[in-house]
C-alpha cells in the first residue's frame, strides 16, 4: 500500500532472523484462543521432521485448493478517516476448466489516505492464505519455538523468515501454527516482505493473521484474515483494518486426480462449507468474531 496501503510496523522486517524471533511473541500477546507457549521439543518426532512433514502436506493442500471454487470477500478500510473498500470476487472455472474470477460486488472506493496497490492485491490473493511447501523450503530459515494450544488444537510452532531476498520476489516473514495430527498449517501471524522504499515511493505492507478451517475432511484451507495495523509512513501513521474471507469452498468437476497421502480423494467423499455439517472429530482454530 502506499500512502494515498500496509500495516503495524512490526521491526522485524528483514532483523537478523535471532532479533525477529525474539519480538515476534510481544506482537501476539494479545491473540485469542490461545495457551500459553510451552518450549519443550516434541515427544517421539523431532522438529526437522515435522518440517518435512507438513512442507509434504502443503504441497498437496495447494495442488487441491487449485481444484476448488470459492468467494473471496476483501474489506478495508482506515477508521481516522471512514475510507473504505471492498471488493466480493467469485473465484470460478470457465466452461474450458480455466481459473477465472467474477466480480460480484464493488461498491466505490472511498480509500483517500492510502492506495491499494498492485503488490497489495497480489498479497490478498497470494500471500495472505500462506502455503509453505517442500519446494520452498529451501528458501526460509525455519525454527522451533515450542508447543501451543490453539482452541480444540494442539499446535507446533515455529518462526520463519527468508534466508536471501532476491529481486522482485517477495516472501512472508512470521510464525505458522502446525497441528499436531494432520501436520497441516492451521494459522499464520506475520507479514508479507520486503516493504518496497525508494525514488520518492513508500509501499508498505501490514502484517496479518490467517485462519484455517478443515473444509473437506482432510485439508485446512485459509477462511479467514484480519489485519489492525499503523502503516509507518514518512508522512504520518496510517491505522489499517482489513478482513479477507474465504466462503462456499466447492470442488469444481473436473477430471484431474486430487489425492491425499497418496490416495485418490473421492469427490463424493468431500465436505462442501456451508452445505454440509463437519465430519466426526473435524476441529477448527476459531478467528475473532467477525464484523
Amino acid at each position: 500500500m502506499t500512502i494515498r496501503m500496509s500495516i503495524r510496523r512490526l521491526t522485524f522486517v528483514l532483523l537478523p532472523f535471532f532479533l525477529f524471533t525474539l519480538a515476534l511473541p510481544l506482537a501476539m500477546a494479545d491473540e485469542q484462543g490461545e495457551g500459553p507457549l510451552v518450549k519443550d521439543q516434541p515427544k517421539g518426532i523431532t522438529p526437522e521432521e515435522i518440517i518435512q512433514r507438513f512442507a509434504a502436506k502443503e504441497k498437496q493442500f495447494k495442488e487441491a485448493r487449485e481444484q476448488y471454487t470459492w468467494r473471496q470477500d476483501v474489506l478495508v478500510e482506515t477508521p481516522d478517516d471512514g475510507g473504505r473498500y471492498r471488493m466480493v470476487t467469485d473465484i470460478l472455472f470457465d466452461d474450458r476448466g480455466k481459473r477465472v474470477e467474477q466480480v460480484v460486488f464493488a461498491p466505490q472506493n472511498t480509500l483517500q489516505q492510502v492506495t491499494l496497490t498492485r503488490e497489495d492485491l497480489d498479497d490478498i490473493e497470494k500471500r495472505l492464505p500462506f502455503v509453505l511447501t517442500s519446494d520452498e523450503i529451501p528458501e526460509y530459515d525455519i525454527l522451533y519455538v515450542g508447543q501451543q494450544q490453539e482452541d480444540e488444537l494442539h499446535t507446533y510452532v515455529f518462526d520463519i523468515a527468508p534466508k536471501r531476498i532476491e529481486k522482485n520476489k517477495r516472501y512472508f516473514q512470521g510464525r505458522i501454527w502446525v497441528d499436531d495430527r494432520d501436520f497441516q498449517i492451521v494459522k499464520t501471524h506475520g507479514k508479507n516482505v520486503p516493504d518496497i522504499v525508494g525514488h520518492g515511493n513508500e509501499n508498505l505492507f501490514p502484517a496479518f493473521t490467517t485462519w484455517r478451517e478443515q473444509i473437506d475432511g482432510k485439508y485446512w484451507f485459509p477462511t479467514y484474515t484480519k489485519v489492525d495495523d499503523f502503516l509507518h509512513f514518512k508522512t504520518g501513521d496510517v491505522h489499517i483494518v482489513q478482513v479477507v474471507k474465504y466462503e462456499n469452498y466447492k470442488r469444481f468437476g473436473s477430471s484431474i486426480k486430487i489425492t491425499y497421502d497418496g490416495q485418490e480423494v473421492s469427490k463424493g467423499n468431500e465436505q462442501q462449507q456451508g452445505t454440509q455439517p463437519p465430519p466426526s472429530g473435524t476441529t477448527t482454530t476459531n478467528p475473532p468474531p467477525q464484523p
